[in-house]
C-alpha cells in the first residue's frame, strides 16, 4: 500500500520514521510519501496562500499548488484523494479498514484558514475529520491516519496484537499487566499468574465488557456510527 501526504511542512512527518511504522517503511511493506506543496507554486515566490475572498482572518491556501501537486502524484486519478479537515467524516476503526482496500491513497493537509474550495471540489473525492475540534492544520490528522492505516497493512503487526485490541470485536481492550508481580502495592490479578488459559481468556472477557460498559456503552449497543 503506498500513502502520499501533501503539505507545507514535511518537516513534521519525522515521527513517521520511527518505531514500527518507520520499521514497516524500511521493510518494504507499507509506502509513505511526503511531498511538499510548495514545490508546485507557478509564482515567483513560490506562495501558496492569499487573503479570502469577502475578508475574514487568516490566509487561504491557493488552489493552484494543490492542484499542480495531485495531478503530478496521482495523473490518472487512481488513488483515493482524501482532504483532512473538522468538516469531514469523523475517522474511525471502521474507516481505517475502507482506506486498506485502497493500493494507493493520498493525504491532503490544509493550514491557515483552510483550502480554497475549488481545490476541494476538482480534486478531492472525500474529507476526513479525526475529532471534533480545530487544529493549525491538516498535519497531525494526517500522521494518525497513516498510523492506523499502516498497522493493518499485512506484515506491519503480529496477527494476535490486532486481534485482542480496543474496537477489534466492538469492545475496549482488557487491562495489560507486565513484571513485577507487586508495584506500590498493587498486584497483578492472581488469574493471570495461575496459567490457566481458559480462566485467563474469561477474565480478560469480563474485563473487557465492564471497560466498555463504564466508558463506552455506545460500543455495546453497536452504535458504531
Amino acid at each position: 500500500m503506498k500513502i502520499t501526504v501533501l503539505t507545507l511542512f514535511p518537516e513534521m512527518f519525522a515521527p513517521l520514521k520511527e518505531s514500527i511504522i518507520g520499521r514497516a517503511v524500511k521493510a518494504g511493506k507499507i509506502e509513505i510519501d511526503v511531498v511538499n506543496i510548495r514545490d508546485f507554486a507557478e509564482n515567483k515566490h513560490f506562495k501558496c496562500d492569499d487573503y479570502p475572498f469577502g475578508g475574514g482572518a487568516g490566509m487561504v491556501m491557493l488552489p493552484q499548488p494543490i492542484g499542480s501537486a495531485i495531478n503530478a502524484v496521482d495523473p490518472g486519478h487512481s488513488a483515493l484523494r482524501i482532504y483532512l479537515s473538522p468538516k469531514g467524516e469523523t475517522f474511525k476503526q471502521s474507516t481505517a479498514f475502507r482506506l486498506l482496500r485502497y493500493e494507493h491513497i493520498v493525504l491532503l493537509c490544509g493550514h491557515y484558514e483552510g483550502v480554497d474550495q475549488r481545490a476541494i471540489d476538482l480534486f478531492i473525492d472525500e474529507e476526513i475529520s479525526i475529532g471534533d475540534y480545530v487544529l493549525t492544520g491538516g498535519e497531525l490528522p494526517a500522521m494518525v491516519v497513516c498510523d492506523c492505516v499502516a498497522r493493518y497493512v499485512d506484515g506491519v503487526l503480529s496477527d494476535g496484537s490486532l486481534a485482542d485490541e480496543s474496537f477489534a470485536g466492538g469492545s475496549l481492550e482488557y487491562p495489560q499487566y507486565t513484571r513485577p508481580a507487586e508495584y506500590c502495592g498493587l498486584k497483578v490479578p492472581e488469574v493471570l499468574l495461575s496459567g490457566d488459559h481458559k480462566k485467563i481468556d474469561e477474565w480478560r472477557r469480563e474485563e473487557s465488557r465492564k471497560l466498555t460498559k463504564l466508558r463506552r456503552p455506545d460500543l455495546l449497543h453497536g452504535d458504531k456510527k
